[in-house]
C-alpha cells in the first residue's frame, strides 16, 4: 500500500478559498467545485465537499432534473451558461427568479467559461 496517500477519494478536502466563504456556500477553486462545510479559517482554507447534494440558491429557471447549474465569479449560482462555469447538476426544477434548488456539485473538472 502506498504510504504517501492523503485521501482515499479526495471528495472532502481542505483548500485555500476566497475571503468571506461561509459554511454551506458553493465554491469554485481553480478546477474544483464543491460546497464549503466550514467558514474560511484564519489560514485561508476551508473544507469543501465535492460530493452529495445541497439546497442552494440559484438564479433563473431550471426546467429539468439533470440540467446544468453554473457558478458566477461572485460565487452565486445561475442557470445561465454564458460567461460562467459549470458548478453542478440540478436535482430538481424551479421557476424564474432566485430560489432554492437541490444541486449536486461536479467536484473536479477541466473546463473553461461557457459561451466565451
Amino acid at each position: 500500500m502506498a504510504k504517501n496517500q492523503r485521501y482515499t477519494n479526495a471528495l472532502h478536502i481542505s483548500v485555500p478559498v476566497p475571503a468571506g466563504v461561509k459554511s454551506g456556500e458553493p465554491v469554485k477553486v481553480g478546477q474544483i467545485c464543491g460546497v464549503a462545510q466550514i467558514d474560511r479559517e484564519t489560514d485561508g482554507k476551508a473544507t469543501l465537499w465535492l460530493d452529495g447534494s445541497y439546497d442552494l440558491q440559484v438564479t433563473g429557471a431550471v426546467a429539468n432534473v439533470g440540467d446544468p447549474v453554473y457558478i458566477k465569479a461572485d460565487r452565486t449560482l445561475t442557470a445561465t451558461a454564458t460567461g460562467n462555469y459549470l458548478f453542478g447538476t440540478a436535482l430538481g426544477t424551479k421557476g424564474t427568479g432566485t430560489g432554492p434548488l437541490e444541486v449536486a456539485p461536479i467536484g473536479y473538472t477541466t473546463q473553461t467559461a461557457a459561451g466565451v
